[in-house]
């Protein structure tokens, strides 16, 4: 009887180890996907003082958080379209551009500067100083570095709207953040399903 009580008493802590294991095993490896901001945006043809709707470049700048205090972000290629929106509320393509990739350290934060796109086919004059409405799709892949070793890739796809004044600037000095769609996020839901399932089978042991 004691021989069977200790060999049950070994699988439950060899199995609780285990758990305990595979679980700090997870919270080291679990990473979090960069936040994306839209920190400046000027568009020189609804600047009114100018009175010339000529140029159609937008310039942007773009901030890049990497959430990861222990883990390095590899970003591939960084793609942009821009939207215009308009009077009936419909979203007009009207450029595209992108960023060069690079690599992001531990926990840091990178801005890149003065970047255009030309814009094509947008009724500027229509504006006539009033506010328009114009959204950022952004969308890249990345590998995050953990220790001497990459993941491999996954997907950031993300979007913002962004308000233009009469100035021509972006309204407002708080930067724009980039969110995903509300669809769930089936990696999300299977973490939070195995850390449920294995504390259910802890207390059962128990």
């Amino acid at each position: 009887m004691s021989e069977s009580g200790g060999v049950a008493r070994c699988c439950c802590s060899f199995i609780i180890t285990s758990g305990l294991t595979a679980l700090f095993m997870w919270l080291s490896l679990r990473t979090h996907r960069p936040t994306c901001f839209v920190q400046r945006f000027y568009v020189p043809a609804l600047n009114t003082s100018l009175n010339s709707t000529t140029n159609h470049s937008i310039f942007f700048d773009l901030k890049l958080d990497n959430n990861n205090n222990d883990k390095g972000v590899h970003y591939d290629t960084i793609n942009l379209t821009f939207y215009y929106t308009a009077e009936n509320g419909s979203k007009l393509q009207i450029a595209n551009g992108s960023v060069p990739g690079f690599y992001q350290g531990h926990g840091k934060k990178a801005r890149r500067k003065n970047q255009a796109v030309v814009a094509e086919g947008v009724p500027w004059v229509a504006a006539n100083g009033s506010r328009v409405g114009f959204k950022v799709g952004l969308a890249t892949r990345v590998r995050y570095k953990i220790l001497f070793w990459k993941t491999k890739r996954e997907g950031v796809v993300v979007s913002g709207n962004v308000e233009v004044d009469g100035s021509g600037g972006k309204v407002g000095k708080k930067a724009v953040k980039l969110t995903k769609s509300l669809s769930p996020d089936l990696g999300v839901l299977w973490r939070v399903g195995f850390v449920g399932g294995f504390v259910y089978l802890v207390i059962l042991l128990l």
